[in-house]
């Protein structure tokens, strides 16, 4: 018999919302946006982002995950990594004793036809998605429609001949799903670049052909088994990590196109490179707000809040610090005083990999200004608003303390 899967829910939505409010709603939250998203008193005016924190694809993850454990209260349930890059919503599943089979204590787990396993809002590799299926399991997927919006055209890239260049982190869970799905159709390939500087490597190589050795070896663990650049860039489509920063795919896309209408002329280029909009309109709108803030605004500083592991957080936060003095912090804990916070420093070139971004926190002083003072505030996708008020609540705190 093939193993269950549930892709639209488990029928328990209204059984779980309730907990999901208590869990991640904020009141402070409800009446700043009530308020034309801005609060004022004493020094200190607050705007927040029109556009922040959870989108629809990660309160959809969550609200499944939830149903899941209220739908197998009995069974063993496993999250296949973290449903979404928050600390916060992670451990309160983890405190309803859902698993993660990322976590080192897990990883080995033989798990089978009893065990229920959670597929996250990144999604998996087509490889991870047999193995699961293959055991038998009970599986819940919780996949982003705007992820499957991506791998939709990755597939017809393969199908076509075509390699997918793939604008994100090559070691983020969702572009590895993404790249699995290039694999789909024999001589299927891609290529994962990560920013301005990697596409001007496959440019150049796309126009002159040359440096083979030097370019295999840069992109080596960013190229799909046996990539021959003089084969697999004759013809190439683009995708992108949903979560990047827009201007950026735009950009690569632009840069990408140009380098092919160098080689091959305008005749021809249809032939040789395809290109559809894969920004997801989340992620796009909470960049959006951010932009506006910044011109709309005379910021004296920006709050972004979100994980650390957080692609969009970590772009949003790049954004701000164009413009203003800007701190990621993970949640309020990290306001430690009127005078101290501790933050996840911006790298505006974005190269930092996900997988270090925690031992990266440091601590800045004098971080809020005395005087008179306008903080924007914004926040990841996978952030809840139960953060965001907390975050709003110390904010207004700290400023109403007697400057010394």
């Amino acid at each position: 018999m093939p193993p269950l899967i549930f892709r639209r829910g488990l029928e328990l939505k209204s059984e779980v919302a309730g907990a999901l409010s208590n869990d991640y709603d904020s009141d402070i939250v409800k009446h700043l946006m009530a308020s034309d998203y801005r609060l004022q008193t004493g020094r200190l005016t607050l705007h927040l982002a029109r556009e922040f924190g959870f989108c629809y694809g990660v309160d959809r993850a969550v609200d499944y995950a939830y149903q899941t454990r209220k739908r197998f209260p009995d069974r063993p349930v496993y999250l296949t990594g973290e449903i979404i890059h928050n600390p916060h919503v992670n451990q309160k599943l983890r405190t309803a004793g859902v698993k993660f089979l990322s976590d080192p204590e897990t990883r080995s787990q033989n798990i089978g036809q009893n065990d229920v396993v959670i597929i996250p809002a990144f999604g998996v590799t087509i490889t991870e998605l047999e193995h699961y299926v293959q055991r038998g399991c009970t599986l819940v997927d919780t996949t982003c429609g705007s992820v499957l919006n991506v791998w939709k055209n990755v597939n017809h890239y393969a199908k076509d001949g075509f390699t997918s260049v793939i604008h994100g982190k090559v070691h983020h869970e969702e572009t590895r799903a993404t790249a699995s799905q290039s694999l789909t159709h024999p001589g299927g390939q891609y290529l994962v670049v990560l920013n301005h500087d990697e596409t001007l490597e496959v440019c150049s190589y796309i126009r002159h052909g040359k440096g083979k050795k030097d370019f295999l070896k840069r992109f080596s663990v960013a190229a799909s088994p046996g990539f021959d650049p003089d084969r697999d860039l004759k013809r190439i489509g683009l995708a992108n990590q949903t979560t990047m920063l827009m201007s950026e795919s735009l950009q690569i896309g632009d840069m990408l196109r140009e380098a092919m209408l160098d080689r091959y002329g305008e005749a021809e280029l249809d032939k040789h490179f395809r290109a559809f909009d894969t920004i997801c309109s989340a992620t796009q709108d909470r960049q959006d707000a951010v932009k506006s803030l910044l011109e709309n605004y005379s910021l004296d500083l920006m709050v972004v809040a979100g994980g650390y592991n957080s692609s969009n957080t970590r772009n949003l936060a790049r954004m701000a610090a164009e413009r203003v003095p800007t701190y990621h912090i993970a949640d309020a804990d990290a306001l430690v005083s009127v005078t101290k916070i501790r933050h996840r420093p911006v790298h505006p070139d974005g190269q930092k990999h996900l997988h270090k971004s925690n031992s990266e926190e440091m601590t800045t002083n004098a971080w809020l200004p005395n005087g008179p003072i306008i903080v924007g505030l914004t926040a990841g996708a996978s952030t809840p608003n139960n953060i965001v008020g907390q975050i709003v609540d110390t904010i207004q705190k700290f400023t109403s303390i007697e400057e010394p």
